[in-house]
């Protein structure tokens, strides 16, 4: 009795089998969307060297069900962040949104509350996106005089305790104060620092690819 009635639902069950996995293909992966400047697209280095590659590979390994797209321009500025961002939320939709601009304008000397208003604008754009925002501050060179360089590493503390965000509070944390791991421009970071850079980021990741 019990073997014929297995042998009744037998095709039954196989089929469901074979429908849960199809399930799972159709559905779109969580997006995690880099939205930098020319540290962040790899300025002076090879496709593969990157911190946002290594990223994607860590993700690939611990995290399967992420996309990471590189939305980074090399030269951005907050104010040309901003003027774009609604277009890249638009077609990625990302679920996650690391924020890791602001450093051009510091460089450039513009008034830090243009940098900040631009900054928070794009903060609050990505939330009303639905996107959860990984906000990574910026270090300036010290030529830039205390005054304007505390003021400007003070937006970034700032905008995350306000919007309650996760926060790398240098990215380039271990990194800029080595010359080994500077390109001879002194900005841009060589590929020896991507994976400091990576693991930076990592650490404050990671709780959110939980959620």
């Amino acid at each position: 009795m019990l073997r014929a009635c297995l042998g009744r639902r037998l095709p039954i069950l196989l089929a469901g089998a074979l429908l849960v996995p199809l399930a799972f293909a159709g559905q779109a992966p969580a997006k995690l969307v880099v939205y930098g400047d020319s540290i962040s697209a790899g300025y002076g280095l090879a496709a593969k060297e990157g911190w946002v590659q290594l990223l994607k590979e860590r993700l690939a390994q611990r995290y399967p069900g992420y996309e990471v797209v590189n939305a980074s321009v090399s030269g951005e500025t907050s104010s040309g962040g901003l003027t774009r961002l609604a277009k890249v939320l638009e077609v990625h939709q990302p679920d996650i949104l690391v924020l890791e601009l602001g450093g051009n304008d510091g460089l450039r000397g513009y008034p830090l509350r243009n940098i900040r208003q631009n900054l928070e604008a794009m903060i609050v754009g990505a939330k009303a996106a639905e996107a959860r925002v990984l906000l990574v501050g910026m270090v300036l060179p010290p030529n830039y005089g205390r005054r304007y360089t505390a003021a400007f590493e003070a937006i970034y503390a700032s905008l995350a305790e306000q919007h309650g965000l996760p926060f790398v509070p240098q990215l380039l944390d271990g990194t800029a104060t080595d010359r080994r791991l500077m390109q001879s421009d002194g900005i841009h970071p060589t590929a020896e620092a991507q994976p400091l850079i990576m693991e930076g980021i990592w650490e404050v990741l990671a709780p959110l690819l939980a959620l």
